[in-house]
């Protein structure tokens, strides 16, 4: 005192000064109970404290962006919701994560409802974006129109449920998506272990069982179980298949196996060591770096797609040798074994950030609107060279 007076005065009179103020425009909260950690499952708030730190550390140092992880020991969505809700005014934007379905659906859309920030569960949303980003590009190399291709899907829980609304949002056909879920495609008329979510998606297929979906599919997207595609599946889909298994630690069917069965396969799946890694970090922190940066009051759908475009269009894009050097000197160019930029490709957070941006701009949504974009462009850069 009494200098600190002068800011609490001009945000209590304008609200939109706490982010000229403050650190609230560069801070998010990481929200997890703990009951979908990783593939570990139900362990508890306080387990799922380290993955949340590690949360954190990937927004710092890929976005720079800072970050408090709170773990709620409670398994009541409504709980959640309001405790999420009372600490609003701290935070520019809330992440959720590890958090079980269905109540993860509920809780995040209850709190877009309430809030006046953006609220993103990673879960879902992030496997969805860079999924959608090596769909886009693996599409494009196979000869493929969106709207003709034939998807199925294994897993539908908070990813597959996500990646399946993303993808016809993008422009496939609900009657060409097939979901199936442990106890086999959910089809129309289904009773057994429905939900809301699971309703919306229901196709009115004769198929029954994953191996009768596949048949004659053009996209097979796992986000379920290992070693649950065997080869004859894998023969049985259509010219080019497409197919990202990225269950992890082990994915639905081994790269090794896969590529070894069908030779014109495009394969993806959620692990470093092989081509085409869907890796939520080439998301979420530069999702919300663009978001924070022009006060985005939500996340939309429109900026979702944006960002999956962004990285798609940047995978066609040279190779730098910066890159090459974070990889052992492995070098890269757009093909079936390159459809997704890598994480440590610093040029990420300038194409992806500004897309976001700029949708939410569009969108009408940005309480901090940006018109320099050559100079926002520019700022990123400046605001990660300590990183590089």
């Amino acid at each position: 005192t009494p200098g600190v007076a002068a800011p609490v005065l001009e945000i209590e009179k304008e609200e939109l000064d706490a982010y000229r103020y403050t650190n609230k425009g560069n801070l998010v909260a990481v929200v997890s109970n703990g009951t979908a950690i990783l593939g570990l499952g139900d362990r508890g708030a306080l387990a799922s404290k380290p993955v949340m730190e590690g949360k954190g550390v990937l927004f710092k140092r890929f976005a720079d962006v800072d970050v408090f992880d709170i773990e709620l020991d409670t398994k009541d969505p409504d709980k959640i919701i309001e405790t999420v809700k009372m600490m609003e005014p701290t935070f520019g934007g809330v992440n959720l994560e590890d958090i079980k379905a269905p109540e993860c659906f509920y809780i995040e859309k209850k709190l877009k409802e309430i809030c006046s920030i953006p609220v993103f569960h990673d879960d879902q949303h992030g496997t969805a974006i860079i999924s959608a980003a090596g769909l886009i590009n693996a599409l494009e190399i196979t000869g493929r129109k969106i709207s003709e291709t034939k998807v199925v899907f294994s897993g539908a829980g908070a990813a597959g449920m996500s990646c399946a609304k993303l993808f016809i949002s993008m422009g496939i056909k609900k009657e060409n998506l097939v979901m199936c879920d442990s106890k086999g495609v959910i089809y129309k008329g289904r009773k057994e272990r429905m939900t809301v979510e699971k309703e919306f998606i229901a196709n009115d297929t004769e198929a029954r069982t994953l191996a009768d979906a596949m048949k004659g599919a053009d996209v097979f997207m796992g986000v379920s179980v290992k070693n649950c595609v065997s080869p004859e599946m894998l023969l049985s889909m259509n010219k080019d298949p497409i197919v990202f298994a990225m269950a992890n630690p082990d994915p639905e069917i081994t790269y090794e196996l896969a590529t070894s069965t069908r030779k014109d396969v495009i394969m993806a799946t959620g692990r470093s060591d092989y081509p085409n890694q869907i890796n939520n970090v080439l998301g979420f922190p530069f999702i919300f770096r663009g978001a924070l940066d022009v006060g985005a009051t939500t996340i939309t759908e429109g900026m979702k797609i944006a960002a999956s475009k962004a990285l798609a269009a940047l995978a066609k894009e040279a190779v730098p040798e910066i890159v090459q050097r974070a990889y052992g000197g492995r070098s890269f160019s757009f093909g079936r074994e390159y459809i997704v930029p890598k994480p440590f490709d610093p040029r990420v957070i300038e194409w992806e950030a500004v897309a976001v941006a700029k949708a939410a701009c569009e969108e009408g949504i940005a309480r901090k609107p940006i018109t320099d974009w050559e100079g926002y462009r520019k700022s990123l850069r400046e605001r990660m060279k300590k990183y590089w």
